[in-house]
């Protein structure tokens, strides 16, 4: 379930309270008169099945309430209520099927923003990965991956080119792009000022290294593996399944790549600076082109469910 908090102007008040109604998985409806002051009106609270949430916020959306007043929607850990169950019932599908696309693309714009923030956790991200390359550890390479914050600039991008939102897809490449640059070049001079202190050595670079030496040799696995990847993780987000982000990140090796690509380059082998390039590259297309056509599936299953659904009404 889903609560709403909505800041409604007293003359439009019985407008939103209709809606909610009439709105098929809504429960819970109270109304505090005059309780809002900025801005002035009228507090309306309601909890909404999630898989009928995003028919809600967009009747919400389309009467205006969102330019003349406030909405503001929380995730409900527990309600114990017989009326909330019966609300989920009523409600067409099932919750964890139900994207809220208002939801995701306020996530994704967040997270898809070149903050200092992000530049540090990706900067990080890759000299642990650079410092796994070099010693040809698997356990630094695995945690680099986890420490990574590339997903979210990547599911902005899915987002922004299914809702066909130009401004966000040039805000999450602008991440990418930026961030991925400036942790390189950062580690690059990392890994200069590490050769300097007797830390990293050219020879373990330039070895074999059993453990770390697919990072810099691209496959038509790679892409497989990231292409699954991204279908895993838009379902995490879509479906509010957080945790399985974590399996993502530790599935693709865009962060060691771009470490690989660093260290190497600053040793001036061109041979594994390209190869880690085109793994770097290879693991970002195949996220993205996963999660494009996985919110693309997802908004063609729940259309032509609701229709579905529709047809059943009127016939009824």
């Amino acid at each position: 379930m889903l609560h709403l908090r909505l800041i409604v102007p007293a003359h439009r008040t019985d407008e939103v309270v209709a809606l909610f109604e009439r709105s098929v998985g809504a429960t819970h409806l109270a109304v505090l008169a005059g309780a809002g002051r900025d801005p002035a009106g009228d507090v309306v609270l309601c909890d909404v099945a999630r898989e009928a949430a995003d028919e809600v916020l967009s009747e919400l959306r389309a009467i205006g309430i969102d330019e003349c007043g406030a909405i503001t929607v929380e995730n409900i850990d527990l309600t114990l209520s017989h009326r909330a169950d019966r609300a989920e019932k009523e409600a067409p599908g099932e919750g964890s099927d139900a994207v809220v696309w208002e939801h995701l693309a306020e996530a994704t714009h967040e997270e898809s923003t070149l903050s200092v923030t992000f530049l540090a956790f990706l900067t990080v991200a890759t000299m642990l990965a650079a410092c796994g390359v070099v010693l040809d550890n698997a356990i630094l390479i695995v945690g680099a991956m986890a420490v990574g914050p590339e997903f979210g600039p990547l599911a902005g991008l899915c987002t922004a080119l299914v809702r066909r939102a130009p401004r966000l897809a040039v805000r999450s490449l602008l991440a990418l792009l930026v961030g991925f640059a400036v942790a390189m070049a950062l580690t690059t001079l990392f890994s200069l000022f590490m050769d300097a202190a007797g830390l990293f050595h050219e020879a373990d670079v330039e070895a074999e290294r059993p453990n770390t030496n697919f990072i810099y040799r691209p496959d038509l696995f790679s892409f497989v593996v990231a292409f699954l990847a991204g279908i895993a993780g838009t379902l995490s987000l879509t479906s509010a399944k957080s945790g399985a982000l974590v399996g993502v990140a530790i599935s693709v090796t865009t962060v060691p790549a771009a470490a690989n690509a660093a260290v190497a380059l600053g040793y001036g082998d061109l041979g594994q600076t390209r190869g880690s390039t085109e793994q770097l590259l290879l693991n970002l297309a195949g996220i993205a082109l996963a999660g494009t056509l996985t919110l693309l599936a997802q908004r063609l299953f729940w259309s032509r469910y609701t229709q579905f659904r529709d047809a059943r009404r009127t016939k009824g």
